[in-house]
Parts: C-alpha cells; structure tokens; sequence
C-alpha cells in the first residue's frame, strides 16, 4: 500500500486535476453564470503561468509530499492518529475533515495579517472569477501554505490515504467552486449545506471589504456558518457585483511579471475581520 500511494500519488492527482478542469471548462462553456468582462486569451494564460511557477517551486523546495511525510509519520509513530488506538475508517475521515478545518483558519488568517493578505491578494486581484482563478495564488503563498500543511499532517498523524483524499478534494472543490458556471438557485441552496458552491464562494470575491472577508471555506462549508463568516448571497447580486480588490483595477496586473511583483507594490490595504454576520 505504501509503495503503491507513492507510486501512483502524483497520476492520481493529475488525473483528477485534468479531468475536473476540463469538466468545468465545459460546463463554463454551455452554462455561464456571468457574462466575463476580460477574455479568457488575456486571463488565462498568466492565470496558468503561475501554476506552473507554482509547481515548479513545491518540487524544487519540498523534497516529499504531504503523502510522502505521512507515510514517514505513521512509520515512527508520530501524530495523534497514529498514538490512539482508533479503526482506520475514523482516522481517515476525521482527518479529512481537520485538515480542512485547518485550511480554513489559514485562509482567514491570511486575509487578517497585512504582510500575509500582501500575498493572498493576489488570488482576488483577477478581474474576472472562473475555473483559473481558483488555481491562481502567489507562488510565496503557496510555499507556506505547504509548510502549514506539512506541519498539521504530522501533528495529526494523518493516514497517508486520508492526505491524498483531501489534496485531491481540495484541488477538484477549488476548481468547482470559483467556475464561472450557473446552478439553479434552489438546488444551490440544497447543495452548499454539504459543499462550497461556486454562488457561496463568489462572494469572498465581491470588492466589497465586508464580502471578501466572508465564505472562507474551500471544501467544507459548515465552517463559515459554524464560526460566523457566512454571507448567503452578494448585495449587488451575482450579475451586477464587481469581482475584485480596489488595488490593482488595472488590466495591465493581469500579466504574470506583474502578478508576482504585486506583494511589493502599494499599500497593503486594509481587510478588518469584522462582527459575526452569519446570514440564513
């Protein structure tokens, strides 16, 4: 089992990326939820651009993956799953559900920390919100996002199948849940209580200070109801809202150089978490 996670973890990955973008590349195709205001040929290819940057860096910087350090942990006993004395079912599924837990505080916290929004912002500086944006965040993010996740794992002891489970999870519900595709709203309504729907996400990417800093959930959206950050729908409305931060309107920054220089420049900003306004 070992040698068969680490064999094939990074084909099973790839394939579940490839098939779930093409998937919504489709979709956002014949069912668009908003008429796009910039190009895909201008967007995409910088969007993209930075995957690639992304990717490269994780394999240069980070000699194992999360299921590599699982599989280190479980054979020294290291983690809480790996000390209680727990069947394998209840392992896995709970820490599935920690790690997203933990996906969840980070993302809040980088939106509460200046020197940390500096690099998330640029995930919300894209104009436009479909199946890229969910794959477009700052290289410098993504490496302490992967030091974070290596550290939980091991403090969890999460069984190395789990770990797989949820980087496939995480990576297929970020590309669902920022396409730009249309779901009948009484359906939506149903189904966000057990996922993070692309209509509750888009509002983390409404300009409005108060909206970004709401919906934080990836995967698993009983957090924002459970911790007060939930907002059902945008004031604007899905159509007439306006994605984006108020830096950075230009469409210039869309451009991959400027993108990645985008921590340096300008004024922080300023995104207060503010009262609980959860919202039915």
């Amino acid at each position: 089992m070992r040698e068969a996670l680490l064999t094939y973890e990074q084909f099973i990955r790839l394939a579940a990326f490839c098939g779930v973008f093409a998937l919504m590349v489709i979709w956002e195709l014949v069912e668009p939820r908003r008429t796009q205001s910039i190009g895909r040929g201008r967007r995409w290819p910088n969007n993209l651009g930075v995957v690639a940057v992304d990717a490269a860096l994780v394999r240069i910087l980070f000699p194992t993956t999360a299921v590599g350090l699982a599989l280190v942990a479980e054979a020294h006993g290291l983690g809480l799953f790996n000390v209680l004395a727990l069947p394998d079912w209840i392992g896995v599924v709970a820490s599935v559900i920690l790690l997203d837990l933990a996906i969840y505080f980070q993302h809040v916290l980088f939106h509460a920390v200046p020197a940390l929004w500096r690099l998330h912002r640029m995930h919300h500086a894209d104009l436009d919100i479909d199946v890229s944006t969910g794959l477009r965040f700052h290289p410098i993010e993504i490496l302490l996002s992967m030091m974070i996740k290596l550290a939980v794992v091991i403090a969890l002891g999460a069984p190395a199948v789990a770990v797989l489970l949820f980087e496939v999870l995480l990576n297929a519900t970020s590309m669902f849940n920022h396409s730009n595709v249309r779901i009948p709203r009484s359906f939506d309504g149903a189904l966000r209580w057990f996922v993070v729907t692309p209509d509750m996400h888009r509002v983390h990417h409404s300009i409005r200070a108060r909206e970004t800093n709401s919906n934080f959930g990836f995967n698993l959206p009983f957090w924002d109801r459970l911790f007060g950050t939930y907002r059902a729908q945008p004031a604007a409305g899905h159509e007439a809202m306006t994605i984006g931060i108020e830096q950075f309107r230009d469409p210039r920054e869309l451009r991959l150089d400027r993108m990645l220089l985008q921590p340096l420049r300008g004024e922080a900003g300023r995104y207060p978490l503010g009262e609980r306004q959860v919202e039915q």
